[in-house]
C-alpha cells in the first residue's frame, strides 16, 4: 500500500554486464551482458536495472538501492582513497511521467545503471541486491580464483 491506496506492483530485472548506460526513454545500452562468473580482482562491471512502473505509480519519486553482499549476507566494504570504509552500493530515485492519453493500467519503462570499477573480491559467491518499491531482487555471481 502506498498513501492508503492499493498500488499495482512494479517489475524489475537486474542484469550484470561489463558496461552500461541508461537513457531517458527507459532503455539500457549494455556491453558484455548476462555474465555470472568472474575472476579477481574483478573487471569493471555494471549493474543494469530494467523497471516497469505501473500507470498508478507514475509522477511519484520511487527510491532504489543496489548493494553488493557476500555469501554470508554481509555488505561488501571497500576503502576509499581518502581512507573511509564504505559499502559498495548505489542509490537513486526513479520517477516516470505519465504521458497524456496513456491507457489505464499501462506499464512505463524506466532504467537505472550502476557502473563499478575493479573490486578486489575474494573467491566465493556474491550478490547484487536491488531494493525498489516493494521489491527485493537478487543478482548472484561467483568470483573464481
Amino acid at each position: 500500500m502506498m498513501g492508503g491506496v492499493d498500488a499495482n506492483p512494479v517489475l524489475a530485472q537486474v542484469i550484470l554486464c561489463d558496461a552500461a548506460v541508461a537513457d531517458p526513454s527507459g532503455k539500457v545500452h549494455m556491453l558484455g551482458a548476462g555474465w555470472s562468473v568472474t575472476g579477481t580482482p574483478t573487471s569493471p562491471q555494471a549493474v543494469a536495472v530494467l523497471l516497469k512502473v505501473p500507470w498508478d505509480r507514475a509522477n511519484m519519486p520511487l527510491p532504489l538501492t543496489i548493494q553488493l553482499f557476500n555469501q554470508d549476507g554481509r555488505a561488501v566494504l571497500v576503502t576509499e582513497p581518502h581512507g573511509d570504509v564504505v559499502p559498495v552500493r548505489g542509490d537513486g530515485v526513479i520517477e516516470v511521467g505519465r504521458p497524456a492519453g496513456l491507457a489505464l493500467g499501462s506499464m512505463l519503462d524506466a532504467a537505472w545503471v550502476l557502473n563499478v570499477g575493479p573490486l578486489p573480491l575474494a573467491p566465493g559467491r556474491y550478490e547484487w541486491r536491488l531494493t525498489f518499491a516493494d521489491l527485493d531482487v537478487p543478482a548472484p555471481f561467483t568470483v573464481r580464483a
